[in-house]
Parts: structure tokens; sequence; C-alpha cells
């Protein structure tokens, strides 16, 4: 079989086996587009096919379009790697394990080795992105700020709030949202109309379905999906992309197309032209935490300012080769840039966990690559 008709196979089954209930899947090669299909329903119970041009939440495919924005801040010289986060943020003063006042950087938030995390147990109000919230910005993050980092900054890697807090400073320093800066130096250039944290046409959203047996469920608001793959728990709010007072998180709140996103992560492979300088975007694709540990499931990959960079392949047991990197979204996404092969996939579900962080997602890979 080629390309197309093993994705076609495992896009079926997928179908077949009520794992996932909707997808669009794109993948380009040389800046070509080799494959595009939109399958399952966009609304199950209203027998809705899915379109090419739904919208979806993104939840941490927001991540590296945030990741991004500041970016192109530092390329512009109005931010750097190593500025203080309190410089920008003076409400923003966590503190290191022993107590001291940690002296959190840009660079330790864009690679998560600030020691901030997703779980704070002792703050229930604390919203990480995917809930619902009229907290602004300042009001959520100083929560967080009250909690103590699991590590001192640098001495450790974490999966957190990084990205929303950056965020926090991106919105400071461009003197508006987070909306607005994305907009301004990132959506706007690669004209990615549908991309954003307001939704720009609701009868395009894709309705979201959280795994359960025998088939996925239509999700409520809140919704609580448990990983049938490590029994942890996920709780949505899918109105929260109506809601126009909560934070713009960062991290988790941003909506998009399947075709805005290949837009973006071609441009990145291709050397970051218009948003990006092409050594930021070769910098952005390195290991940038060194040997700092990351937890067993991640083996074989280390973290640069976007995502996972696979290292050691055999080790990730992936198929993709050293360099590529690759990252997801609960909500059910996957995509990956792989530079030796001029290789860019995207592939979004309305299906969450499966479609991050299941076999579905590993099985689109492995077909790509044969």
């Amino acid at each position: 079989m080629d390309m197309n008709e093993r994705l076609d196979a495992v896009i079926d089954g997928a179908l077949a086996g009520k794992t996932i209930v909707g997808s669009v899947t794109l993948v380009a090669r040389d800046g070509e587009i080799v494959y595009s299909r939109a399958a399952g329903f966009f609304d199950r119970e209203a027998a809705v096919p899915m379109r090419g041009d739904a919208i979806f939440r993104l939840a941490s495919v927001t991540k590296p379009l945030v990741a991004a924005t500041a970016l192109a801040l530092i390329d512009g010289g109005k931010l750097g790697l190593d500025d203080l986060v309190a410089d920008h943020l003076p409400w923003f003063t966590p503190k290191s394990p022993d107590g001291s006042v940690a002296k959190i950087t840009v660079r330790h938030l864009i690679t998560h080795t600030s020691g901030l995390g997703y779980e704070y147990p002792t703050d229930p109000m604390i919203c990480r992105g995917l809930q619902d919230t009229n907290f602004t910005l300042e009001e959520n993050f100083t929560r967080v700020a009250r909690q103590p980092l699991s590590f001192a900054p640098g001495t450790g890697w974490q999966y957190g709030v990084n990205i929303d807090v950056l965020g926090a400073v991106v919105a400071k320093i461009d003197g508006g949202t987070l909306g607005d800066a994305l907009a301004r130096y990132v959506t706007g250039p690669l004209g990615m109309v549908d991309t954003g944290f307001v939704v720009t046409d609701v009868t395009r959203l894709a309705i979201p379905y959280g795994d359960a047996q025998p088939e996925p469920l239509r999700m409520g608001d809140p919704h609580t999906v448990t990983s049938k793959y490590d029994g942890s728990q996920t709780v949505f709010s899918p109105g929260r992309a109506f809601n126009p007072r909560a934070f713009h998180s960062g991290g988790a709140g941003a909506v998009s197309t399947a075709s805005d996103l290949l837009r973006f992560f071609e441009a990145l492979r291709k050397g970051g032209a218009p948003i990006l300088n092409q050594e930021t975007v070769d910098a952005a694709m390195r290991n940038q935490i060194g040997d700092l540990p990351r937890d067993e499931k991640d083996a074989g990959q280390r973290f640069g300012f976007l995502g996972a960079v696979i290292a050691d392949p055999a080790a990730a047991n992936s198929p993709h080769p050293v360099g590529t990197i690759r990252w997801g979204g609960v909500y059910g996404h996957e995509w990956f840039i792989d530079r030796t092969n001029a290789l860019t996939v995207v592939s979004m579900t309305n299906t969450p966990v499966e479609g991050c962080a299941g076999k579905f997602r590993d099985d689109v890979s492995k077909a790509v690559y044969g």
C-alpha cells in the first residue's frame, strides 16, 4: 500500500472501531499537500459529516502558536530569552521549594523548565486553560504564584502552565490581549483567518466527544474524560470557547482549522518567514533542555521551544527521524514537522484523548512512514 492507502486504512479502522468520531488529516511533502481527508462525523447525532474546514478547540496545539509569538517579539528586540518574568509581570513571583523567590526567565517558560506544573489541588479555583472561568490572566496566575514550584527553575522539566504565563508576558509587552498579539505577529502575516481565541464561525466548530465505551460520548459541560491508557482524568468545558470573559489561555485556549495549522507549521519547516528568523526556527527545533530528565513515557525525546524533539527514535518507539518536532492537544490532535523528509503532518480529531495520546495518533505516524 502507498501512504494514502495506509492512512485511509488507519482512519477507516478507527471510525469503524468507534475510537474516534471524526477527523481531518493533512500531509504536506516538499510544500505540496499530498494527502487531505475529512472523515467521520462533525456531529454524529445529527449525521453531519466531518467537514474539511471544521474549526477545532486546540488545547495544547495553542502552545506552539503562542511560543512563536514570543519568539517573534524576541526577534524584534522587544523581549529576551533570559529576561526575568517578574520584570514584566511584577505580580508573578512564585517560590522555589526552599522558600526563596524563584528567578524564572522567559527561557524557563518556553522550555517548561520553570518548575510550574498543571496540578494545584490546594486551590481548585485555578484554571488550567480547558475549564471555563471569568478570571483574567492576572487573577488566575496570581493564584498560581502562591503555589510552590516543583523544583528550582532550570533544574528539571515538567509540563505545565508555562506557556499561559508566557502569554501573559506577551500580552503585557504588546499592550493588548494575547489574541491581539497572536494576530499581529503570527496569524495575520500567515493569513490564518480562523485561528485565535474567538470562534469566527460557530457553525463550523466541531462537536467534541470524549473517550468512552462502547463509543465516545458527546461532551457535556463540564465533561470528564478518563484515559483508557493511564487512567488520568481531564475535565473539559467546551463552552469556554464562547466566554468572552475567560482569559486567553496561551497553553490551551485557541481554536483553528487543520489548513490554518498546516500553513503555520509549513512556515516553520521552510525557515520561519514571514514570522520568524531562520536562526530562531533552527534553535526552536533543537534540544533546549540538555540532559534534564523527562518522564519515562517521553523516552527518546527532548524539548525545544515549540514541542518535543525526537533524539532517539528507537527509545521513543517512533518512526520519526532524529530532529523531528512534534506535539499534540488533548482535545484530540497531533502534529509533527520532519525537516529531514520535508514532511508536515496535521491530524485533528474531535475525540479526546484518543486523537492526542492514543493508538490512533501512533498509527497515523506509522502510516505516513510505512
